[in-house]
């Protein structure tokens, strides 16, 4: 049987990230700008997996990301050069997962735009 409890923090953590972390709402935002192209673009079931997987990984490590910081935080609240290495380490990795989402971003995109442009040029 499902714990409901679990749900609720995990609900709770997801408040908590998008009050706090303005980039975590920088991607929320652009993640329904992309949602939305996606519909007016009239996107493949590929292309939407794709974007799918690409949202959810963004958004997923910046939930981690923002847990590190929050229990590096805990742990070494003096400064410590591991602990900026923890949490540079996490960054870098939603950096990563956010570059590669925008090379998916173009290659989804970029074709159907440029269709539209020969079209109306």
């Amino acid at each position: 049987m499902l714990n409901t409890n679990s749900f609720r923090y995990a609900f709770r953590g997801l408040a908590d990230l998008f009050r706090t972390q303005p980039n975590a709402r920088f991607h929320l935002a652009a993640s329904v700008a992309v949602v939305l192209a996606g519909f007016w673009f009239d996107i493949s079931r590929l292309e939407w997996i794709a974007v799918a997987f690409c949202i959810a990984l963004v958004l997923a490590l910046e939930a981690v990301n923002t847990a590190i910081e929050y229990l590096t935080d805990l742990v070494s609240p003096d400064y410590h050069p591991l602990a900026g290495k923890a949490k540079d380490v996490a960054a870098g990795a939603v950096l990563v997962a956010a570059i590669g989402s925008a090379a998916v971003g173009v290659l989804v995109f970029l074709p159907k735009l440029y269709a539209i442009l020969v079209i109306l040029g």
